[in-house]
């Protein structure tokens, strides 16, 4: 197996064990806050969204040989969003804190998958 399969599979992986987590979870258990800041399972899940938007628009960039172009929420705040990751997860949580458990589970999987088929059409 090489690098980059190898790497695609411990992904792959780690999306199973996400999902299988989430899977044992109630929905009160993924909304109740219960980290720093007041951030419940789903606030994470969010976070992971967030990033995951920025890694899919440097990979789908690479891919056309072009520049990134990053979603319109984070575009807004593109002058520091990189040298400020605080403010960068405080957007993230104001964006997705009010929406649902499954929208917000359905986006972070439709996200997770993307990257997985970006990182699959990478030349070796």
């Amino acid at each position: 197996m090489n690098m980059k399969d190898h790497i695609l599979a411990a992904l792959r992986e780690q999306f199973d064990r996400w999902e299988e987590l989430l899977a044992s979870l109630s929905v009160e258990q993924i909304t109740t806050p219960r980290f720093d800041q007041g951030w419940s399972i789903k606030d994470v899940v969010a976070h992971l969204w967030g990033w995951q938007q920025t890694s899919i628009a440097r990979l789908e960039a690479a891919g056309d040989d072009r520049e990134p172009e990053f979603p319109q929420w984070l575009a807004e705040s593109r002058e520091d969003w990189g040298e400020d990751a605080d403010r960068t997860n405080a957007r993230i949580y104001a964006i997705c804190h009010t929406q649902s458990w499954s929208e917000m589970h359905q986006k972070w999987r439709e996200g997770f998958r993307r990257l997985l088929e970006l990182g699959g059409s990478i030349a070796e």
